[in-house]
C-alpha cells in the first residue's frame, strides 16, 4: 500500500507585507526584491493569536474537511518545521491535542524545507510496513521570528504559513521518491539554537538570527534540484514530459525558472506562488498543492512531481498520481 493524497488544506497569516512596505523601514525596493527573487509580498504573523501552532491547525482542519476524514481516525501525524513554538513539546502533540486527534501518534520532523517531502516519505514507509492507515502531514513556519529584520539580503525573502494533506493508503498514490542530505553543506544555511548553559559551562549568548549565503544557496538548487527530479523519473521510468505539473519548493522564481529551462520543459508546467508568498520553508510545497487542487487545475490521474531543498543541506522528491 502506498500513500495518497486525499485532501488538502493551507493557512496564510491575515497581515500581508508588500515589498513597498519593506522599502519604508530597510534600504530596499519593490524592483530590487522582484527582479531578484520574484516575490512580490508575503503573510507575516502580526498578533499574538497567530503562532506556529495556530496555523497549522487551521490548515489541518481545512484539509481533514477535504477530505472527509475525522480526526479521531488519523492514525498519524507529522508536522515539519523549524519554527515550532517549544522545544518541546512537538508541533504535531499540540495539534493532535487541538484537532482531538486521540488515536494518532505524533512527532516533528526537521528537515528544512524538505522537511513535507521528508514527511511524505516517512509517512509512505510507514504505510507499506503496514503500521498505519490514515495520516495527517503539516508542513508550518513562523519564520518571521527567526530572520534578522536589519538583514535586507535575507529578511525579504521569506514568510509565514502552513500547508497540510490527508493521507490514506492505497493501492496508487506515491508512485517513487528520493531524498538525501549533505551536511558538509549545512554552514551556508543555518540558525544557531540555545549554547551550553550549565555548572561547567556558560556561553551566555542567545539564541542566533538565521544566516544564509544566498549565493551558494542559489547554485547548491539549481544544481541539485534538476539532478534529483532526473534521477526520480528515472527510477520510475518516466519522461519529464509525462507530468501533470511540477510542485516545487517555492523559495525563489529565478530558480524555479532555471530549472524549468534545464528539464527543457514550458514555465507552465511548474505552478508557482512565491509572488504572493515569499519562501515558506516546509510549508510552501503543500501551501502550493493547495492552492492548485482549489483552482481546480488537478484531474484524477494526474502525474504530479514534488520536489525541494533546503538546510541541512537536505533535498527531496515524490512522484505521485493525483
Amino acid at each position: 500500500m502506498r500513500a495518497k493524497i486525499i485532501g488538502t488544506g493551507s493557512c496564510l497569516p491575515d497581515r500581508c507585507v508588500t515589498n513597498e512596505y519593506l522599502s519604508t523601514i530597510m534600504d530596499t525596493s519593490d524592483e530590487w526584491i522582484k527582479s531578484r527573487t520574484g516575490i512580490r509580498e508575503r503573510h507575516l504573523v502580526s498578533s499574538e493569536t497567530e503562532t506556529t501552532l495556530t496555523l497549522a491547525v487551521k490548515a489541518a482542519k481545512a484539509a481533514l474537511a477535504d477530505s472527509g476524514v475525522l480526526p479521531e481516525e488519523l492514525g498519524l501525524i507529522l508536522v515539519a518545521t523549524v519554527s515550532s513554538d517549544f522545544i518541546t513539546p512537538s508541533t504535531a502533540c499540540m495539534v493532535q491535542k487541538e484537532l482531538g486527534a486521540s488515536h494518532a501518534a505524533a512527532f516533528d520532523i526537521n528537515a528544512a524545507c524538505s522537511g513535507f517531502l521528508f514527511a511524505l516519505n516517512t509517512v509512505d514507509a510507514y504505510f507499506q510496513a503496514g503500521i498505519y492507515q490514515t495520516a495527517l502531514i503539516i508542513g508550518v513556519e513562523t519564520l518571521s521570528k527567526i530572520i534578522d529584520w536589519k538583514d535586507r539580503s535575507t529578511c525579504v525573502l521569506f514568510g509565514d504559513g502552513a500547508g497540510a494533506v490527508v493521507v490514506k493508503a492505497a493501492e496508487e498514490g506515491l508512485i517513487a521518491s528520493l531524498q538525501g542530505s549533505d551536511g558538509s553543506g549545512g554552514d551556508i544555511l543555518i540558525c544557531k539554537n540555545r549554547t551550553n548553559n550549565n555548572p561547567y559551562i556558560s556561553t551566555g549568548t542567545d539564541p542566533d538570527f538565521l544566516y544564509m549565503d544566498g549565493q551558494e544557496v542559489f547554485k547548491f538548487a539549481v544544481k541539485k534540484e534538476p539532478e534529483c527530479i532526473n534521477a526520480l523519473l528515472k527510477q520510475a521510468g518516466f519522461d519529464a514530459s509525462d507530468v501533470t505539473y511540477y510542485l516545487l519548493h517555492q523559495a525563489n522564481f529565478r530558480i524555479i525558472a532555471s530549472i524549468a529551462r534545464k528539464l527543457k520543459l514550458p514555465l507552465e508546467k511548474f505552478p508557482s506562488n512565491v509572488s504572493h508568498c515569499g519562501n515558506t520553508s516546509a510549508a510552501s510545497i503543500p501551501i502550493l498543492l493547495d492552492e492548485v487542487h482549489r483552482e481546480g487545475k488537478l484531474s484524477e490521474g494526474d502525474l504530479l512531481l514534488l520536489s525541494g531543498f533546503g538546510a541541512g543541506l537536505t533535498w527531496g522528491a515524490a512522484l505521485l498520481r493525483w
